[in-house]
């Protein structure tokens, strides 16, 4: 007959005593509890002792907690959380220098039970600790032990952040930008600063203002992985609680320092294999470095605007400016502009003799734009050559350059989540975009070229331009789920993918899921 479901059969040891097997009484007082076993070990004061699981964490069995212990659980008897709370608060003050190393490191492993930390803290004990930083002078191991037992008690949010005091917080960075100190206590003082970041505005302001991203990018460049992953977190706590305009500023300069090209070489191509964590973080880096393209994807095209016209109007001249401007110099304003909103057809806009107009859907905005000049800046052959191939073809037949340009960026916004908020959880980040400063451009290069060659594989006219887009978005989410390791990888694999290939896919997924739908099968 199985025992009744509010009793648990458990084994409870004790240092030098036979372990005791019982049958718990989850309707019973602990405390009850307690006087038994104490009492079969001859044990008087009962009330100075708890049961906490022997393996694991070591948590202390509360009345709270006991519906969490199960069948074969192995506790063990040992000092209440309050006799232990009081025994380490005056032994992390004793002049025995073991003595105290000893209970700090007692308390660092103690701490991390709820239980004890709220008798610790009761007692004052983050004073304690307070004062063992700021008038302390060690930086080995004691010093570890005391930071370790500061970052578990903190994190049962018993006491806010923002009441640590100035010279708690100086010590704690100086420990960061010291050159010559433990790495177990730089690691912890990396960790303590990432926690402080987000919880104020102040805080975020001193961190930022004492700890520079030079010397975050020196410890991103150690061999210590775990020292390594303690200034990455940091930085990235640092890039979500900046503003739009300092984390602008902030990855202006990461980008001066090259930081994308050391974690491709040195990070993401390590012998070390990449951990969760780190993956994360490259994730978070990735989104908040995408999501500066946000501004100018939601911004629509202001017809006033001098610059903006400027840029459309240079589309223009760098694909007909040969052969054009020499004769324009001759006509009529009004032949001049006849003249411009042909261009402005062959090129692609849809709204020839207004080609803004075209730009004013936001998302992609300018971002669009944007593109469409660093496509005919950096690559002017292939630009010229895919506005004059269309140029010359029928009518029906070309494929157009802006409205494929503008439909491209917003399918690329839509693909690498820009303008979306950081996942807390994600780590799928591209590797290849840590290999080019300007990736997202880069990336429009080689996709808008794909348009143009899927178009012509398609035979596609100005009806089938959702159709042509759509394979395109496919071609490009498959190659990208492939994760290459730099663009030109991309660039190889998305070209490989050609129209007669996802058609062949498409048949093989489509078979497939028929066979899984198969009346049998189900």
């Amino acid at each position: 007959m199985p025992p009744p479901k509010d009793v648990v059969k458990i084994a409870i040891q004790m240092v030098g005593a036979i372990p005791q097997l019982i049958e718990l009484q989850q309707t019973k007082p602990l405390a009850s509890v307690l006087k038994d076993v104490c009492d079969a070990w001859s044990l008087p004061n009962a009330e100075r002792y708890a049961l906490q699981y022997a393996d694991g964490r070591q948590t202390y069995i509360t009345e709270s907690n006991r519906g969490e212990i199960k069948n074969g659980s192995i506790l063990r008897l040992t000092t209440s959380p309050d006799q232990e709370a009081e025994r380490l608060y005056s032994g992390i003050q004793s002049n025995n220098s073991d003595v105290k190393t000893d209970s700090l490191k007692k308390l660092a492993s103690l701490s991390q039970d709820v239980t004890f930390a709220q008798e610790f803290i009761n007692r004052n004990g983050l004073k304690q600790i307070f004062y063992i930083v700021e008038e302390g002078n060690d930086t080995g191991e004691m010093l570890a032990h005391t930071l370790k037992a500061f970052m578990e008690l903190m994190e049962h949010d018993f006491v806010s952040w923002e009441t640590l005091s100035a010279a708690f917080i100086k010590k704690i960075v100086s420990y960061v930008n010291m050159n010559v100190v433990d790495a177990s206590v730089q690691q912890l003082s990396l960790s303590i600063l990432e926690n402080m970041v987000p919880t104020s505005r102040l805080l975020f302001e001193l961190v930022r203002k004492e700890v520079t991203l030079d010397r975050l990018l020196t410890h991103l460049q150690v061999t210590n992985a775990q020292l390594q992953l303690k200034a990455m977190a940091l930085l990235i706590a640092l890039l979500l609680a900046a503003t739009d305009a300092e984390r602008r500023d902030m990855m202006d300069y990461l980008r001066e320092k090259n930081i994308r090209q050391f974690i491709h070489k040195n990070i993401i191509h390590s012998s070390e294999p990449l951990g969760d964590e780190m993956a994360h973080y490259l994730y978070v880096l990735q989104s908040v470095s995408l999501n500066l393209c946000e501004r100018r994807m939601r911004t629509s095209m202001d017809p006033y605007s001098q610059e903006q016209r400027e840029l459309l109007q240079s589309l223009r001249q760098t694909a007909f400016e040969s052969e054009s401007e020499a004769s324009a110099s001759n006509f009529s304003t009004e032949r001049r502009r006849s003249l411009c909103a042909k261009e402005f057809r062959k090129l692609g806009f849809m709204n020839n003799s207004n080609p803004a107009e075209d730009l004013r859907r936001a998302p992609p905005g300018l971002l669009a734009l944007d593109n469409m000049v660093y496509f005919s800046r950096h690559t002017p052959n292939a630009y010229s050559r895919f506005v004059l191939e269309n140029s010359s073809r029928e009518d029906k037949h070309e494929c157009p350059f802006a409205r494929s340009s503008i439909q491209l960026t917003l399918i690329l916004c839509e693909i690498l989540h820009v303008g979306e908020p950081c996942s807390e959880t994600a780590q799928a980040f591209y590797p290849m975009f840590f290999g080019q400063d300007h990736f997202f451009e880069e990336l429009f290069c080689i996709c808008i070229q794909l348009v143009n060659k899927t178009w012509k594989e398609m035979r596609a006219t100005q009806e089938d331009f959702d159709k042509v887009l759509q394979v395109v978005r496919e071609q490009i989410t498959r190659t990208l789920s492939l994760k290459p390791t730099s663009l030109e990888l991309f660039k190889t694999r998305v070209n490989a993918l050609n129209y007669s290939e996802i058609l062949k896919l498409r048949q093989t997924e489509r078979l497939h899921q028929e066979e899984t739908l198969a009346v049998p099968v189900l």
